[in-house]
């Protein structure tokens, strides 16, 4: 990794959030740890709103559908509708009906997903499918760790909703969709043929779509430099970096992510947003 010049923290010199009309917003260790606000969180969404802004919520989290986030939210006193929300579960039914209509797809994924999936007219078959889809699924099991090496072995089309090795909690990391293909990829010797969440292409696609906005005026902000940042780096969008969550201000000065914009916090953004 090269060493690169960083943004200087919680400095905005170029006015690049003076010059955004819509933040897409990482979860967890951006704007809250588990069931906690992060300090000052509140009240930046509070500032966006104010200043005729647009908001919404963009996770790589598939094991949840927009419902259970809505729900979560509204737990924590904030009162938003589905609208406001954007997964990586979604994005990979928008590319599903763009790209295999019609077509069976075997879904390693929890209950929650397949309701969404089913709802969104995406047919499930487990014994003959035409393409393998992966998420980060909580309900896993040896049975179907079988079923999807056996699909992905057999050459099906094989996608993913997301990257991620891990996702956080309160009490530490817990193995994500990511570990998942490596055990995958250990048994049928393939990883995933197309990755649809953050920093792919195909969910900046969605977003951009969902918030119709262009690309230059939305920033990305998020606690990743992999899939957050570069998200934003890689697809025309800003990129903003939070130290409230994962990664640290050494993990940024050695990162060939470079972020436009680093702050310790959302609650430090407040005041360049007017």
């Amino acid at each position: 990794m090269s060493l690169y010049k960083l943004p200087e923290i919680n400095e905005d010199r170029e006015a690049v959030l003076a010059k955004t009309d819509c933040f897409a917003l990482d979860m967890d260790g951006t704007i809250y740890l588990g069931e906690q606000w992060i300090d000052g969180a509140r009240e930046f969404l509070e500032r966006i709103e104010a200043t005729g802004r647009n908001y919404v919520f963009v996770t790589n989290n598939s094991s949840k559908n927009a419902a259970v986030y809505v729900e979560k939210l509204a737990r924590m006193g904030l009162f938003v509708g589905e609208e406001k929300i954007v997964t990586s579960g979604q994005a990979t039914i928008c590319y599903l009906k763009q790209n295999f209509a019609g077509k069976k797809v075997f879904l390693l994924g929890n209950d929650l997903l397949r309701e969404e999936f089913l709802q969104a007219g995406i047919v499930l078959e487990e014994e003959a499918p035409d393409v393998v889809v992966t998420a980060f699924d909580t309900s896993l099991t040896y049975r179907k760790l079988c079923q999807v090496c056996d699909h992905v072995r057999a050459g099906l089309p094989y996608l993913a909703t997301h990257p991620d090795y891990n996702c956080p909690t309160e009490d530490g990391f817990i193995p994500d969709v990511g570990a998942i293909h490596a055990f995958i990829h250990a048994s049928a010797f393939r990883y995933p043929d197309r990755v649809i969440g953050k920093p792919n292409e195909d969910i900046i696609q969605y977003l951009t779509t969902r918030v119709n906005t262009e690309r230059g005026r939305i920033a990305m902000v998020g606690d990743r430099l992999y899939t957050d940042i570069a998200a934003g780096v890689n697809h025309g969008l800003k990129s903003v970096l939070v130290l409230s969550g994962e990664a640290s201000l050494e993990d940024a000065r050695r990162s060939d992510v470079k972020p436009h914009l680093i702050f310790s916090s959302v609650r430090e953004m407040i005041p360049f947003l007017s």
